[in-house]
């Protein structure tokens, strides 16, 4: 079976997702050649459920989004992080410390960091409601102004 691949504008961007049947495998706010993917992807205008699901999150319902499934490639840490990710409630935040203990390791703040960076499934998978130590925003692969918004869309703001 293919991968499916789509593209829509949502209020902080064009959001491109791409999918291996039901499973959420990437989302970014860049372009969908981001991606790397090889040749077996298919363009569709929507995708089953998973684009239904991100347009309800948009739409209000701030829960949606975490009845998507997702996978990526990543190390234990990696996982172990993006699984904690998944369980900051929307309207909540946690520090890269808090994430670095969640995911095991107390002491891989800088590792919690990276899992941050490398998160190839933005929102459903959500780095952005991880901050600085003290409650400063921090950095976000598409722009502070994204994260803020994202932010104030779940009512933290």
């Amino acid at each position: 079976m293919s991968l499916l691949v789509t593209s829509f504008k949502s209020p902080i961007g064009t959001l491109n997702l791409l999918a291996d049947d039901q499973i959420l495998i990437g989302a970014n706010l860049s372009t969908v050649s981001a991606f790397q993917v090889g040749k077996d992807v298919r363009v569709v205008k929507s995708i089953p459920v998973i684009s239904d699901l991100i347009n309800d999150y948009f739409d209000g319902d701030l829960s949606a989004i975490n009845a998507i499934k997702t996978r990526q490639d990543g190390g234990a840490f990696f996982q172990a992080a993006w699984k904690a990710m998944r369980k900051i409630m929307p309207g909540k935040v946690i520090s890269y410390a808090d994430l670095a203990d969640k995911a095991g390791s107390p002491a891989a703040v800088r590792a919690a960091g990276s899992a941050c960076a490398n998160n190839a499934i933005m929102l459903v998978v959500p780095c952005h409601r991880v901050v600085k130590t003290g409650g400063a925003l921090g950095n976000y692969a598409y722009g502070v102004d994204k994260k803020e918004w994202l932010l104030r869309h779940e009512g933290l703001l």
